[in-house]
């Protein structure tokens, strides 16, 4: 049982025992428990759903392109700023750690060097004399062992002190804050151009729903309570 149903039944039976049992304190308690109760879970469904007749209702869903604007601007403007993202270049490179490199070079796919080198050798006078040992097929068996070859020679040249100094100095000197920000900008705003009203009324039911059935229980006890006050008054 969830907490706003819990809370009108209870008040129900609070008006239930003050009505037979003539207690007119109790009744008071009851209904006006009951009211508060009502009343604010009438709040928490007009918020997610559309109750015809009632202005406002839905607003969730009506105003979901603010929500969307709302979600891009917070996130962009909190965490992705400028600033937040020249920090964090400035930390990475202020620890003169080197870029490694290998996994990268490992993965990359050397068939166009390879055919590139394959091309050149038969355009020169050389595969004139290749055409007699099979042409391209002759160089074939030349394919794995380039590769292997190619990746040492890369990672010899990617890990040098020098070249790790110029990637250093290049990152230094480029706005790739401002760059990687733009990026940033573009990926959020796509993901949040695929959302619909739909999903933007899911989203915030699921985050704040449940909290909001405390509102129901709340209403019921300050009801009750003003109930109690009211029946001494009166």
């Amino acid at each position: 049982m969830n907490k706003s149903l819990g809370t009108n039944l209870i008040a129900c039976l609070i008006v239930i025992v003050g009505y037979f049992t003539g207690n007119g304190i109790i009744l008071t308690i009851g209904l006006f428990a009951l009211s508060g109760a009502v009343t604010n879970w009438i709040a928490v469904h007009m918020l997610f759903e559309k109750v015809p007749f009632l202005y406002g209702s839905g607003v969730v869903e009506n105003r979901f392109e603010q929500f969307k604007t709302s979600i891009h601007t917070l996130i962009m403007n909190q965490f992705f700023t400028k600033e937040n993202l020249d920090k964090f270049f400035e930390s990475e490179m202020s620890t003169n750690k080197k870029l490694d490199l290998s996994n990268v070079i490992e993965k990359t796919d050397f068939s166009i060097a390879y055919e590139s080198l394959k091309s050149a050798v038969m355009e020169s006078s050389f595969g004139g004399m290749l055409g007699m040992f099979g042409g391209e097929k002759a160089l074939e068996p030349l394919q794995e062992p380039f590769t292997k070859k190619m990746k040492v020679a890369i990672n010899n040249i990617v890990h040098t002190d020098d070249f790790q100094k110029l990637i250093q100095e290049t990152l230094q000197n480029s706005d790739i804050s401002e760059d990687m920000s733009k990026k940033i900008d573009s990926v959020v705003q796509l993901r949040l151009d695929e959302l619909n009203p739909k999903m933007v009324k899911n989203l915030v039911q699921d985050m704040i729903k449940e909290h909001l059935g405390w509102l129901v229980v709340w209403g019921g006890v300050f009801g009750g309570l003003i109930g109690l006050l009211g029946s001494f008054v009166l």
